[in-house]
């Protein structure tokens, strides 16, 4: 079998092991074991979120044949087949690619009929927001009094593309981006299982680098994988992915707050050196600052700043060493 990427490979085939996403997983729990599944759901966020694997999981549940709700048993002839992609009764649309009132005509005339093996139809278009309004005037009718055979669930990282006739009919669920504790804790574990060896600075890297997108981390750490071999180095990340360490925004950021140009000019010559592209640089150290003068008026600047414990300390200590004006000037 040809090799399987990360981000298929440890794609969550049920709600226990969605990462993140907590208050959504238990919604959906709920009303499965409730049954209060609403017949349109649409989820909104920011890509490699879970959006489409969340749609997956609610039509196994859906249609699963031995399981217990609100888990899909993943076992059964329609767990393995809408795993597989291979469900007759499953269907899954790009919006951008589908996105004329012809294939949604041909949409509506296909979920008249019954289930060929399924208890339900399943209805996924991905990026709906890509129809166009034809398209979703189209929608509107068959979302209002949908047949009982028949859910509807959308995915959309435009939410506000969508028109709001289209959003009253359906219950919307609002992804967010995964906390970096939480990337961090899931990156070290898929490494494990791997049986690679990655340095914490190495993860943080790839934790940053991926922005709350589960997906893009995945890809990143799969591009160290294959550079590295069964040890991932900061080194080595620092040159695949085109980044520097924190320990070098930061020094960067205290010789500018110290006033001593010969050392902030050294540090940024060794990251001309490195590779790394400079806008990029610029915007991290601009938001090493802000973080900065967040440490310095908050409180509890952990509940504000989604990062890890050490850079957390570096900050808190360089804010506890500098006036609140020397930092805002």
């Amino acid at each position: 079998m040809s090799y399987l990427v990360l981000a298929r490979k440890s794609r969550p085939q049920n709600f226990a092991q969605v990462v993140g996403q907590q208050h959504i997983v238990r919604t959906l729990r709920n009303a499965l074991l409730r049954s209060r599944v609403p017949h349109a759901l649409i989820f909104s966020g920011v890509r490699g979120t879970g959006k489409t694997t969340l749609a997956r999981i609610m039509a196994k549940a859906l249609n699963c044949e031995s399981g217990q709700p609100p888990e899909p048993c993943c076992q059964c002839r329609s767990c393995k087949e809408i795993a597989a992609g291979s469900s007759v009764d499953l269907h899954e649309i790009d919006g951008a690619s589908n996105r004329g009132i012809q294939e949604i005509r041909e949409l509506k005339e296909n979920i008249r009929f019954m289930p060929v093996t399924s208890r339900f139809k399943i209805i996924i278009i991905d990026e709906v927001h890509m129809l166009t309004t034809e398209a979703f005037n189209a929608l509107l009718k068959t979302l209002e009094e949908p047949p009982e055979h028949v859910y509807f669930m959308f995915a959309t990282t435009e939410l506000h593309k969508v028109p709001v006739t289209i959003l009253s009919r359906c219950q919307r669920y609002e992804l967010k981006r995964v906390p970096s504790s939480e990337l961090a804790a899931h990156f070290t574990n898929l490494a494990q299982s791997e049986g690679i060896a990655v340095e914490p600075a190495a993860l943080n890297m790839v934790v940053r680098a991926s922005g709350g997108s589960v997906r893009d981390g995945l890809s990143l750490l799969d591009q160290l994988f294959s550079y590295c071999g069964e040890q991932v180095s900061a080194q080595d990340a620092a040159e695949v992915l085109g980044m520097v360490g924190g320990e070098v925004i930061a020094g960067t950021a205290q010789a500018l707050l110290a006033s001593d140009l010969a050392a902030a000019l050294d540090r940024l010559e060794a990251v001309t050196a490195s590779g790394m592209d400079i806008k990029r640089f610029i915007n991290e150290l601009l938001a090493w600052f802000r973080n900065l003068v967040v440490c310095k008026v908050s409180k509890d600047p952990a509940q504000l700043l989604d990062l890890p414990a050490d850079e957390l300390a570096v900050l808190q200590e360089t804010a506890a060493a500098h006036s609140a004006q020397a930092l805002f000037l």
